[in-house]
C-alpha cells in the first residue's frame, strides 16, 4: 500500500492498513526527563563501520538514504543495550520544511532540525526482513541534528551528492564512508524498546538515542529540502516533513546511560 507523509496517505492513516502503527511499542515517543530512569548497568556502546562498506546514496521519494553492504559482520555496532553484534544496513534522514522541526523523537518539549538514524540488524537470523520480524532484530542508533554557528564539516561528503539524486528513484554511488565521524563527542544515550518509523512499523527495535546533537548549518538543512519527492518526470514536489509524530509511550521504560 503507497504511503507517504501528506493528509491522505500520511502517519494517521497508516494504521488502516499496517495495523502494527496502532501498536503499544510504537516509536518515536518523546524522551522526558522526569520520566527517564538512569540505569547504571548500561554499558558503553561501540561501532567498528568498515568505509568500504559504503555502497550507493539514494532518494526514494520519503528520505535520503546511504546503503551499506551488510552480507557479513564489516560495519557493525555493539554494547550498549544490544545483547550481541548487529550490522550496519543503511543510514537515512528525517528532516522539517523549516529549521525549527524535522525531528521524530522530541526530548523535554524540543523537536529539532533534523534526525539520522543508522539501522542496524541482528544476523543471528537469517536476514533482514526475519530480523525485522523479532523484538530483538534491530537497533537503531539516532542522532540529532542542530542548527547552528559551527557546523560538522563532516556532513558536507553526504550533501555533495544531493545533486546527483535530486529526484525519487535516482542512486549514485557512494563509496569509502565512514558514518562513525558523524558521531557528536559524548556517546551518552538514552534507549527504549520500539518500533520502525515508517511502514510497516514493526515492533522490533532497540533505540539508542544519542543526548547530544551534531550541527549543522541552515544551509545544509536547505540542501536536504532541495530533493523531490517525485520522479524527474513528475512535478517538482520538495521532500520535507518525512517525520512520524510522537506515539504514546504507554508503559515503557527509557533508560539513561548517564
Amino acid at each position: 500500500y503507497p504511503w507517504g507523509y501528506d493528509g491522505d496517505n500520511g502517519p494517521d492513516q497508516w494504521h488502516k492498513n499496517y495495523p502494527f502503527a496502532k501498536g503499544r511499542h510504537q516509536s518515536p515517543i518523546e524522551i522526558n526527563n522526569k520520566e527517564v530512569h538512569y540505569d547504571s548497568s548500561l554499558l558503553p556502546w561501540f561501532a567498528s563501520y568498515d568505509p568500504g562498506a559504503a555502497k550507493t546514496i539514494l532518494n526514494n521519494g520519503k528520505t535520503c538514504r546511504v546503503v551499506f553492504d551488510d552480507s557479513f559482520d564489516r560495519s557493525v555496532l555493539r554494547g550498549g543495550p544490544l545483547p550481541g553484534v548487529y550490522r550496519l544496513r543503511q543510514l537515512h534522514f528525517h528532516w522539517g520544511s523549516s529549521d525549527d522541526h524535522g525531528s521524530e523523537h522530541v526530548v523535554n518539549g524540543v523537536r529539532y532540525a533534523g534526525e539520522l538514524h543508522l539501522l542496524h540488524w541482528n544476523p543471528k537470523y537469517s536476514n533482514y526482513l526475519d530480523a525485522k520480524r523479532r523484538t530483538d532484530g534491530i537497533a537503531v542508533l539516532a542522532i540529532f541534528l542542530q542548527v547552528g554557528e559551527t557546523p560538522k564539516p563532516e556532513m558536507k561528503r553526504i550533501l555533495e551528492e544531493i545533486n546527483a539524486i535530486k529526484t525519487k528513484g535516482k542512486n549514485a554511488p557512494f563509496l569509502n564512508f565512514d558514518p562513525s565521524i558523524l558521531f557528536p563527542k559524548s556517546h551518552d544515550y538514552w534507549t527504549y524498546h520500539g518500533s520502525v518509523t515508517t511502514p510497516p512499523c514493526e515492533e522490533c527495535v532497540t533505540w539508542i538515542i544519542l543526548r547530544d546533537p551534531i550541527i549543522v548549518s541552515s544551509d545544509q538543512m536547505a540542501k536536504l529540502r532541495s530533493l523531490s519527492k517525485n520522479a524527474e518526470n513528475e512535478p517538482d514536489h520538495p521532500l520535507v516533513d518525512n517525520w512520524r509524530p510522537t506515539q504514546p509511550r504507554y508503559f515503557r521504560m527509557v533508560s539513561a546511560s548517564f
